[in-house]
């Protein structure tokens, strides 16, 4: 059974079909966000605190970290930034963290410093990305996020991403990291400017999970992008991808209609044992009047953007 094993200095998460859907939390990212690029960059930490807390409280298994607030000079400016930003997190929570950057210096001086076993956010099959990562990878002993992109850009031929990542994977054994320590990302197309994009991810995740047997992840609301209501279809999305095998993402958990999805399809798909979890968030759950908002569920017990990723792929993304 395929387990990527990730974690912080005191708390150890299993990625794998057998495994709860792993919630990895999108927030603690400027890039789109104005506001929190300004504070950042005046060393104002104030709203990434807030992030944090929030997500783990709201149910994240894992933190997203990136400091990406500009694209003047940013192998002069991220490392530093990076390092101070992911110290700050990991000393605030204990989930483990994913180093999101495309500034392989970056995401160096993060590996340095980072406590427990990241996660790498990303490499993709460019050349010049895969000799920069994967040796990182060997050295420190994390996995990575593989992204299904490479110097032909993004392919609408499921088949031609399937090929990538294969690449990918191959690639990474070549530096002797094992095929469990690769995360594919198969690249989830907006639903609204393409309409097969359901189709298509599911196609792929249903290979990568069959003949990679890798495990897998996304920007989950990549796949609502430009639509209204862009929750609903997030929340019915988490279901399906669940169910033809993706094992973790990277979303927003501060909304409660997804993380209500994720906790559902947990049951259902049997990665909630006893539903012990979902009595645990929802036994004092009380249905909303008609026109008023949702409560926010209560969090499970311990233990249980993506603009810079989006960027590197050339997706449509966006935080909200």
């Amino acid at each position: 059974m395929t387990r990527t094993i990730v974690a912080s200095a005191s708390r150890e998460i299993v990625i794998g079909f057998d495994q709860p859907f792993c919630v990895i939390g999108e927030r603690i990212n400027p890039t789109g966000r104005r506001k929190l690029a300004a504070e950042m960059i005046e060393g104002n930490f104030e709203t990434v605190i807030r992030d944090a807390l929030e997500q783990v409280a709201a149910g994240a298994t894992m933190l997203d970290v990136n400091a990406g607030v500009t694209s003047v000079n940013p192998n002069e400016t991220e490392p530093a930034l990076l390092v101070q930003t992911l110290e700050i997190v990991q000393n605030l929570v204990d989930v483990p963290l994913s180093i999101d950057s495309s500034v392989t210096a970056a995401i160096e001086a993060a590996l340095k410093v980072a406590k427990g076993r990241p996660l790498i956010n990303s490499v993709t099959g460019e050349e010049e990305k895969l000799e920069a990562i994967l040796p990182l990878c060997r050295k420190y002993d994390v996995p990575v996020v593989a992204i299904s992109n490479d110097e032909t850009g993004i392919s609408m031929d499921p088949d031609v991403r399937f090929a990538v990542a294969k690449k990918i994977v191959e690639r990474a054994m070549d530096h002797g990291i094992k095929p469990q320590d690769v995360v594919v990302d198969p690249l989830v197309m907006p639903i609204g400017a393409l309409g097969d994009a359901g189709r298509q991810v599911f196609q792929l995740l249903r290979r990568l999970r069959d003949e990679l047997k890798v495990n897998t992840t996304c920007g989950l609301s990549n796949i609502s992008f430009g639509l209204p209501h862009r929750h609903g279809i997030n929340a019915g999305f988490i279901p399906m991808v669940i169910g033809a095998g993706m094992t973790s993402a990277i979303m927003n958990p501060c909304r409660p209609q997804e993380m209500e999805a994720v906790r559902a399809a947990n049951v259902l798909n049997g990665t909630d044992a006893n539903c012990t979890r979902w009595i645990m968030t929802y036994r004092d759950h009380r249905p909303a009047e008609a026109g008023a908002a949702a409560p926010v569920a209560a969090p499970p017990a311990a233990g249980g953007r993506r603009g810079g990723r989006a960027a590197r792929a050339g997706a449509g993304a966006r935080l909200e």
